[in-house]
């Protein structure tokens, strides 16, 4: 006896009572169309958001925020002594040609993101360095959170 896994979509023409689940189906499916990656990585439809690696150490905030497809100069990035502000616009347009076919594809689009930090920082004091699509932040802590020492009471 051969097995057949059931897939109450296929023939939802004969199952009236799937209706309502045929049409939910197909917008679930217009929606993840939209969001599927496409050969560069990318996401359609969603705004672009710099992923964010925060590491502390005894003096500094180590901070690399991943902002490919930019130049440093279309970055913008304000620092307070208590948190990381990033912002820029993508311009990119790809295009290829095959078989006599071209395929031209833009995105623009603004970005921003603030970071909270988690001890103040020195914030005249920053280093930036950008690097293949790599933003590597340095935040020297200031000397009042580097001497911070914490009472911990036990109940």
């Amino acid at each position: 006896m051969a097995l057949i896994r059931w897939d109450p979509f296929r023939d939802i023409e004969r199952l009236e009572p799937f209706r309502d689940i045929d049409t939910l189906q197909r917008q679930m499916n217009r929606l993840f169309d939209r969001l599927i990656p496409t050969h560069d990585g990318e996401s359609i439809g969603l705004n672009f958001v710099p992923a964010a690696e925060m590491e502390e150490t005894d003096d500094a905030i180590h901070l690399r925020l991943e902002v490919p497809g930019l130049e440093a100069k279309d970055i913008n990035l304000e620092v307070t002594p208590e948190s990381v502000s990033i912002s820029g616009e993508r311009k990119s347009e790809t295009k290829t040609e095959e078989n006599g076919v071209t395929r031209s594809e833009f995105r623009y689009g603004k970005f921003q993101r603030v970071i909270p930090l988690s001890s103040r920082i020195q914030n005249d004091q920053v280093k930036a360095e950008y690097k293949d699509g790599i933003l590597r932040l340095i935040l020297p802590k200031a000397e009042s959170e580097r001497q911070k020492v914490v009472k911990v009471n036990i109940g």
